[in-house]
């Protein structure tokens, strides 16, 4: 590569915001809930489905948050959080974790992972996540944890979101 590309920029986008957005859309991904506690112990969570896999070795994911969340400050000070990956009857839960001004743990029996991040029940899978790094980008901070534990249930489906609809994953 030369340095006259290292110096480039990216070109303006000739697309919309919403464009994007419903390109975007057409990627299929799981649904996950991110929780964690704030330094005082409140509870915190949201719905995302902005969750990938980084590295093997050291185990490492990412997930993206918007800047103008109301959960930043938790997320971006607190030593740990979990990623819960919602399984195919859990789209109630989901839009509940999407839904501002509600009490999204009401009446929800989970379990405190060891850094202290709620483990929702049902999940297909979980990840107890170090909250190692954080990159500012555009609108977003991307952040990355090491999975400290993580666990699945064998045989559960996970809820997918494709198009701006939930889909239970059914095998070819």
């Amino acid at each position: 590569m030369s340095l006259s590309n290292l110096k480039r920029k990216a070109q303006p986008p000739s697309f919309s915001q919403s464009d994007f957005r419903t390109a975007l859309g057409m990627f299929a991904t799981g649904v996950t809930i991110i929780t964690a506690r704030s330094a005082t112990g409140e509870l915190i969570g949201l719905t995302a489905n902005s969750f990938n896999s980084v590295s093997l070795n050291p185990p490492l994911v990412l997930w993206s948050l918007a800047r103008s969340a109301a959960s930043m400050l938790a997320f971006s000070t607190g030593s740990h959080y979990a990623i819960n990956i919602l399984s195919a009857d859990q789209q109630a839960l989901a839009q509940r974790f999407a839904t501002k001004g509600v009490d999204r743990f009401a009446d929800l029996a989970f379990v405190d992972g060891a850094g202290g991040a709620p483990l929702l029940p049902g999940a297909a899978a979980w990840f107890e996540c170090f909250n190692r790094s954080r990159y500012d980008e555009g609108d977003h901070v991307i952040f990355v944890g090491e999975v400290e534990r993580c666990s699945h249930r064998a045989g559960s489906s996970p809820l997918l979101f494709h198009g701006g609809k939930f889909y239970a994953e059914h095998p070819l």
